[in-house]
């Protein structure tokens, strides 16, 4: 089972994520804050992290970078992709507001992919 983590500053945004995901049957966890996601990552080990682009102590690309730093897939979702630096695409980026339905496809492709 693959372990997910949500790092996105929006309470119910984070929980309804993190419902999808462990509907679809990934194991997850999930920060609000770039400092809680690099906490929880230097602490466990996952499989792909999906981040917020915006956050309130950072970006979403800074965790992400952290991540394939690690050998991790990362996901941006963001309701502001006209705002994030044009090397941004270097990551898949996912635009809010998001159907289940592709975050779960978007998740699944991402860990397809060697």
């Amino acid at each position: 089972m693959s372990r997910i983590l949500v790092v996105e500053d929006d309470a119910d945004v984070r929980f309804i994520v993190e419902h999808i995901l462990l509907e679809a049957g990934y194991e997850v966890d999930a920060a609000g804050t770039m400092n809680g996601g690099a906490e929880l990552l230097g602490r466990r080990r996952y499989d792909l992290v999906l981040a917020d682009g915006k956050l309130p102590d950072g970006t979403g690309l800074d965790i992400a970078d952290m991540a394939v730093g690690k050998g991790i897939k990362a996901l941006i979702v963001t309701g502001y992709a006209f705002t994030l630096p044009p090397d941004a695409n270097r990551h898949e980026i996912l635009l809010k507001p998001l159907r289940p339905r592709e975050i779960v496809d978007a998740v699944e492709r991402a860990l397809a992919a060697d």
